[in-house]
């Protein structure tokens, strides 16, 4: 990321918090959780979340490692496919990025692809589910304490803060890092590239360093694609039996779903 695109992210922040803040409220208020709170696990939230709007959850590892999620609203079915062969964080940055989409997106949508989630992409709505997920994830008042700490940790490191920060609240690197900016823990003008272009391979390395958990950064793989297929069968037996379709068509949606899974599939 180039200092420009660091720059539209934060204005584009400083102009809205206020709103989005609201949202991440109102968010958690439906979901009955404590707002300004930590979220433990994202996704044990997120999934009876998209439940309530009619979305079903599924993990799969993709061949294309530049997918974070996939977000399809259709009429009968609709669903959030998270992309495993991603890291745990940018898989945990998704989900609530998704969580934005399907809850307080403006305009509608019929199909919509979101790309990894460590990318800030220039379009208004994906700046706003990111600040979204940025403040659902690392909630003002415990950011600011535990950035605190850290950086006394790291007598005041700025990287190995950031890596502690992301370890801690199990989010990108680069998400950890607006954040600072966004509270105004750091100074924008005052970073260099260094900071910018951190790569996986120098963050799994600090992580080491600092005894902290490598497995962050790696894939999960998990694949629910036979849980999928179990649900459509069942489905389509029911429909069978009440003659809304025939064998030939159950045959035909199972055979292209198998299709297109061994396109995307990673193992494919």
């Amino acid at each position: 990321m180039n200092i420009e695109r660091l720059r539209k992210i934060i204005a584009y922040s400083a102009k809205n918090q206020e709103d989005i803040a609201s949202l991440v409220k109102k968010f958690c208020s439906v979901s009955e959780i404590e707002y300004d709170s930590n979220l433990l696990n994202i996704l044990q939230i997120a999934r009876s979340a998209f439940e309530q709007k009619g979305f079903l959850v599924l993990e799969i590892p993709f061949a294309d490692d530049e997918i974070g999620a996939v977000c399809y609203k259709g009429d009968g079915l609709s669903y959030v496919v998270l992309n495993t062969s991603l890291p745990k964080v940018n898989i945990n940055f998704a989900i609530a990025h998704e969580i934005y989409h399907v809850y307080f997106q403006r305009r509608e949508f019929v199909s919509k692809v979101e790309f990894s989630d460590d990318h800030y992409y220039e379009h208004e709505e994906e700046y706003a589910a990111n600040l979204f997920a940025g403040m659902l994830l690392m909630p003002e008042i415990s950011f600011r304490r535990m950035y605190a700490k850290f950086r006394e940790e790291s007598a005041g490191d700025k990287l190995n803060t950031i890596i502690r920060l992301m370890s801690y609240y199990q989010v990108p690197y680069m998400a950890a890092l607006i954040r600072c900016i966004e509270l105004g823990l750091w100074a924008s003008n005052t970073l260099t590239e260094q900071f910018l272009n951190v790569g996986r391979a120098q963050i799994k390395e600090k992580l080491n360093e600092l005894w902290l958990d490598e497995s962050i950064m790696e894939p999960t793989n998990r694949d629910d694609y036979s849980r999928l297929e179990m649900i459509v069968e069942r489905v389509g037996r029911e429909y069978i039996q009440d003659a809304y379709i025939n064998e030939r068509t159950l045959e035909k949606v199972l055979l292209y779903m198998r299709e297109i899974y061994g396109k995307i599939n990673k193992r494919g």
